[in-house]
């Protein structure tokens, strides 16, 4: 005669020793990994081949995107287009000092805008802002800054950041349209984004170096120049991020790389003013 017995199921029969979810975790984070490391390489190898473009090439392409832009350049004024000659003609003595490449001109624009800033953009333009100029309290810091855009652009840095930017952001757009999730897409950005961090902070530091330079050949020595830094670091926040995140080099460490220069130069030298100009501008 059978007996039937309903015994309780043995205590964790169900419980499994593997644990997929710590294996989804580590193939997602092995596979950012590669996702990383093509990107980093893509990068890299779009900043060298870039660099072989004519800049009569890359002249053409700004004109085509200028004319092209919905953006419009607002007027100057008759005061604000004689500061805009006065910032033209320094260009062109700076670029001399610079030793450009045969062919490469600079092309400077004078915004009539409160921002404190400046930038140098495709096809040797570079942007001056009326907020910056007029914190400058003399030509050695407004040269300084002008010459570090213009390094830029000797260096091809505007046209290295479109090349990249394409590259890696086509090569991202490919990976992420494996599937249609919004959120893959945003991961895969930021890791694009995270890759090219480190590559614009060199690019500062490099452009940094060759103003320096620029500035011993032009004015025999860099007195000055670090006031540009000290009223970037006076408008910036108060709380900078991190180096890691930052697109540029932390604000007290340009200023400490500007005095090893000057300790190591000509610190006689005068102080050029700014034209009365700059002064009256409204």
């Amino acid at each position: 005669m059978l007996e039937y017995e309903n015994r309780l199921p043995t205590e964790g029969i169900n419980v499994s020793e593997d644990k997929p979810l710590k294996e989804f975790f580590i193939l997602i984070a092995g596979f950012a990994a590669v996702i990383a490391i093509v990107v980093l390489l893509l990068s890299l190898v779009a900043g060298r081949l870039v660099r072989f473009i004519p800049f009569e090439t890359e002249l053409r392409l700004s004109e085509k995107a200028l004319s092209t832009s919905s953006i419009e350049i607002p007027q100057l004024s008759p005061q604000q287009q004689e500061v805009e000659v006065y910032l033209q003609a320094l260009a062109d003595k700076l670029a001399i000092a610079q030793v450009l490449p045969d062919g490469m001109t600079i092309t400077v624009h004078y915004i009539d805008d409160d921002t404190v800033n400046a930038f140098a953009t495709l096809g040797g333009h570079v942007v001056m802002f009326r907020g910056l100029v007029e914190q400058l309290p003399h030509e050695n810091a407004l040269a300084m800054v002008m010459a570090h855009e213009i390094a830029h652009i000797k260096h091809r840095d505007p046209l290295v950041a479109v090349g990249r930017g394409l590259t890696v952001g086509l090569a991202l757009v490919s990976i992420a349209g494996m599937g249609d999730s919004g959120v893959a897409s945003m991961f895969f950005g930021q890791v694009g984004l995270m890759t090219a961090l480190n590559f614009s902070r060199q690019q500062e530091t490099a452009a940094d170096e060759e103003a320096v330079q620029t500035l011993l050949r032009q004015y025999g020595h860099v007195l000055g120049a670090e006031v540009l830094f000290e009223v970037l670091q006076d408008n910036s926040e108060s709380l900078e991020p991190p180096v890691f995140l930052s697109t540029h080099p932390v604000t007290e460490k340009r200023i400490e790389a500007l005095a090893a220069y000057k300790a190591a130069s000509i610190t006689r030298g005068k102080i050029t003013p700014l034209p009365e100009i700059l002064r009256s501008d409204d």
